[in-house]
């Protein structure tokens, strides 16, 4: 806790007077551009991860990255979904998974879970994507089962953000834009989901000629 308390304060006396600007305009207001739904997972940084500068994403996080299909009673992800969509206007929607996801393991092993009565009821809404896994690579290795599992659920998240309504309706007039993506702690890697072939790539071919990646970036990626 002490280089916690330590990093605060060195965040006021050291870093913030050379943003000041950016911080004087975020006291004022915020426009993200973007709602990032990721994994409370300690490991993951958005900002980190996407090089952007705080007032850029709306971060919403919880255990497996998940989005509950729509239902008229009062959540924290629909609350936040919902206000991101309809006040702050934003026009892409990423859920980020991550592979060697704790949470998705559990939602393999839910005989683990006993004690935890709150997690087994949150990760029944991961339930259809744990049913793709043992029907269709059940001779799978373990290992393989839950990387595969942790892409399967970011599919099934997105599929679930869609029965929302306000999501629905700007998919209908092409307002907004749904992105899955996986993140690899070791190596930094990101791949994106391909509808297509229902799969995940390299966000730098996914993107590739597309209007998010401007010409002078996607010249200095390499696959």
């Amino acid at each position: 806790m002490k280089h916690v308390i330590e990093g605060t304060l060195k965040f006021r006396r050291e870093v913030l007077p050379k943003l000041s600007e950016l911080f004087d305009r975020l006291a004022i207001s915020q426009s993200p551009e973007v709602l990032f739904i990721t994994c409370s997972d300690s490991r993951i940084d958005p900002n980190l991860i996407t090089q952007t500068n705080p007032g850029e994403l709306f971060i919403c996080r919880n255990a497996g990255n998940i989005v509950p299909p729509h239902q008229y009673h009062a959540g924290g992800m629909t609350a936040s979904i919902e206000y991101a969509v309809q006040a702050l206007q934003v026009k892409d929607v990423i859920i980020c998974g991550h592979y060697g996801c704790g949470a998705m393991g559990a939602a393999m092993d839910i005989d683990s879970l006993k004690d935890f009565p709150h997690v087994l009821d949150w990760l029944v809404h991961s339930r259809a994507a744990v049913s793709v896994i043992d029907h269709k690579y059940k001779e799978s290795d373990p290992q393989e089962r839950l990387d595969l599992l942790c892409e399967r659920n970011v599919v099934l998240q997105m599929q679930h953000l869609a029965t929302h309504p306000y999501i629905a309706a700007r998919l209908a007039t092409n307002e907004i834009e749904l992105h899955g993506w996986i993140y690899d702690v070791g190596s930094g890697m990101v791949k994106a989901y391909n509808s297509p072939s229902d799969s995940f790539i390299p966000v730098e071919e996914h993107y590739e000629g597309s209007h998010h990646m401007a010409d002078d970036v996607t010249s200095g990626v390499t696959a």
